[in-house]
């Protein structure tokens, strides 16, 4: 009955809404002329598609013809994917957390027609409850505010502004922090660390690979075991828990209780990147094959059912979906929820026995926590035991009961597949494509697994090839249905650039060096903040923002200022590129209050610190990429966790050239006696050639 302006979208989440009865408009110049011309206040919605809360408020309120003919006669209103405009949704979070003392999505913000926030929220229902106002007495109240009381709202808007403004500038530190930084924020992790369920602080519990980052690189510095026992610790109890999909592999986007049990069902993509990573580390580290077998389970699915013909990775999975004896009714989880007796259909016995003993499956539901009875008789799959303690339980051998494990995991993600699946974010992310590069890359190395490396290979061919204008070294940020928008920010320059760095040294493939060296110059160019260090999440120009944000908090992703910085190190020691130092040490004063203040908000940051003032090495193997002695060598510094080295390959005179125009001292570097010869260098100073893989791996444990 009702079509709006969104219907012309690509966006998912804006597409959801483009038969609501609300006169919806997308961000641009048509919704703010409106608003001037018309002297009305702006409601703005900031979403995304697979946000459980912001179906719940699009069915309550949007789909409601009452509300709609509030925001319709009173308002100009806007609908944003906070996914495809970041840059639009930390300006105006950081509004709603300064004023509210909390943030989250739907995230609903009321501005004047020059675009200043006054008043905002998250999610409201429509009438009164939760201890939350009703949608239609907010919008009735702001708008007899805007008619009677306008002076004060636009004086309140020009004072938020301003105050926001210079939150956002913070003068440099005069030095780049130093250890006691880095102690600092270990000690304040462990503070906060769950000792009997892993994770950081307390329910709802979300998954922050930035932290393993940089406590496993504490570890790696200090010796410190106690960082290395908390990862361990936050990666057995998330890998156990019902956080994990373990049918289908990867990760729920966080558990609503304190023991990872209870998961939100969304699977997000910059998760599955970020905790393969973490798990791969955690291979490398300990050799648990525990760990690889999760992190291959995360990268299998990402391959199975996230990625798109052309390459490119998908955005999202929904927390809803449809329930499978009930089809009209969506449900939170119901397509990974099981009943026993749905496993005993599938399995028989006595395997669906012993299934069900591993996996704490009930005869009438194991979801305790269930206050709204959403998954009654249901049961979220968990591990509260190993397979060698259910094997005892049993009574059965490890290895048989392993194996059956195995097979029935298969048939049921078999028999999971004919259900209605929850939806699909299919739109196409730069920056959350590049690190998805960054871990199929890393899978790739550590697992030795071809697939990885293709699937790595081909994300970043799909995005050379659609996003990246190599004329004017510039990124679009997303791709859908054969359309590519929305220039580049921050964020996807920064995380393609680490992805291509990855890649470089899972591949060898030089071609990946000149990218990643145009876009990091632009980058430098478009986002630095030249006076004070840093950059800033949008480019120079961008007109119809009120704030120029600069992010540095390290979250569910991390920051683009962290990434880059470490970008610009990593180059550093590849090219030789002094100016890629300076930088990188400017962004580090940038942000040295904060790393004195809050270290906890900056793991990933801290990454970069603890690089910029450790010993960095440079390992380089001269040999025929496909030789086995080659191969060997490789393999032993693939093998090890190695944080704070770099690796090249000089396999061709193409190669050696290109790296020689970087780094000089590479035409001088030759194979010895024939054999492939690795060169350790540390500050550029290299240790003396040796070949074969026992004589560098006595170099690597110095």
């Amino acid at each position: 009955m009702h079509t709006n302006a969104l219907i012309e979208e690509k966006s998912p989440y804006l597409i959801q809404h483009a038969h609501n009865p609300v006169n919806w408009f997308p961000w641009g110049e048509a919704a703010f002329r409106k608003a001037r011309e018309e002297d009305k206040p702006i409601f703005l919605s900031i979403g995304y598609s697979t946000c459980h809360w912001c179906h719940v408020m699009e069915r309550e309120s949007f789909e409601n013809e009452r509300i709609a003919d509030l925001l319709n006669r009173h308002f100009v209103s806007v609908k944003v994917d906070r996914e495809e405009r970041p840059d639009v949704d930390r300006i105006y979070m950081t509004f709603v957390q300064a004023t509210t003392g909390a943030g989250g999505w739907p995230m609903s913000v009321f501005l004047t027609p020059d675009l200043k926030p006054f008043f905002g929220g998250t999610y409201f229902p429509p009438e009164p409850r939760y201890g939350r106002p009703g949608f239609a007495q907010v919008l009735e109240r702001v708008a007899e505010a805007w008619k009677f009381d306008r002076a004060r709202i636009l004086e309140s808007s020009r004072e938020v502004i301003a105050h926001l403004s210079k939150a956002v500038e913070q003068a440099p530190g005069a030095e780049i922090p130093d250890e006691t930084a880095l102690k600092d924020a270990f000690e304040a992790f462990k503070q906060s660390f769950d000792r009997q369920h892993g994770g950081f602080g307390g329910a709802p519990k979300f998954p922050r690979p930035a932290v393993q980052n940089f406590l496993l690189r504490y570890w790696a510095r200090t010796g410190n075991l106690d960082a290395l026992e908390m990862v361990f610790a936050t990666l057995n109890a998330m890998g156990h828990g019902g956080i994990h999909d373990h049918i289908g592999g990867g990760f729920h986007r966080y558990a609503v209780d304190d023991r990872w049990f209870v998961p939100h069902f969304e699977k997000m993509l910059y998760d599955q990147a970020q905790l393969a990573i973490s798990y791969l580390e955690g291979y490398q580290i300990s050799g648990d094959a525990y760990y690889a077998r999760v992190a291959r389970g995360i990268l299998d699915y990402v391959l199975r059912d996230m990625t798109s013909p052309e390459g490119g990775f998908y955005s999202a999975e929904d927390a809803d979906s449809p329930d499978p004896l009930r089809p009209e009714i969506k449900r939170e989880g119901a397509f990974y929820l099981w009943t026993r007796k749905e496993i005993e259909d599938v399995l028989g016995e006595p395997v669906a026995g012993w299934f069900c003993r591993h996996y704490g499956v009930e005869e009438h539901g194991n979801v305790s926590e269930d206050p709204h009875g959403e998954f009654a008789g249901q049961n979220i799959l968990h591990e509260p035991r190993t397979v060698a303690e259910t094997a005892r339980a049993l009574g059965i051998a490890e290895e048989e009961l392993s194996q059956a494990l195995d097979s029935a995991q298969r048939k049921l993600l078999e028999a999971r597949s004919r259900r209605p699946r929850p939806h699909l974010d299919d739109k196409i992310l730069t920056s959350w494509n590049g690190l998805m590069i960054s871990a199929f890359a890393k899978g790739a190395k550590v697992l030795d697994d071809s697939r990885y490396l293709d699937a790595a290979v081909r994300a970043a061919d799909f995005l050379l090839r659609r996003m990246y204008d190599g004329e004017r070294a510039a990124l679009l940020r997303r791709f859908r249905d054969g359309d590519a928008a929305i220039p580049g920010f921050l964020d996807d320059y920064a995380f393609f650039v680490q992805g291509l760095l990855d890649l470089y040294e899972a591949e060898f493939d030089v071609r990946r060096l000149d990218p990643a060296v145009k876009l990091t110059d632009a980058m430098l160019e478009r986002f630095e903040d030249r006076e004070h260090g840093g950059f800033y999440g949008t480019a120079e120009g961008e007109t119809r923002l009120v704030l120029r944000m600069k992010d540095e908090y390290d979250g569910a992703e991390p920051s683009g200022n962290s990434v880059a910085t470490m970008n610009l190190l990593r180059l550093a020691e590849i090219t030789g590129r002094d100016s890629y130092r300076e930088a990188a040490a400017r962004a580090l004063r940038a942000f040295a209050s904060h790393v004195r203040a809050a270290p906890v908000a900056i793991p990933q940051l801290l990454v970069s610190l603890a690089y910029h003032n450790g010993r960095r090495r440079q390992i380089v193997v001269v040999g025929d990429k496909e030789a086995g002695d080659t191969r060997a060598m490789v393999r032993e510094v693939h093998q090890r966790f190695l944080p704070d080295t770099n690796l090249l390959l000089v396999d061709s005179e193409h190669a050696r050239q290109s790296l020689a125009a970087y780094q000089p001292a590479v035409a001088a570097m030759h194979r010895l006696n024939g054999a492939a010869t690795a060169y350790v260098c540390e500050n550029f100073t290299c240790d003396l050639p040796v070949a074969g893989p026992a004589r560098l791996s006595e170099l690597l444990k110095q």
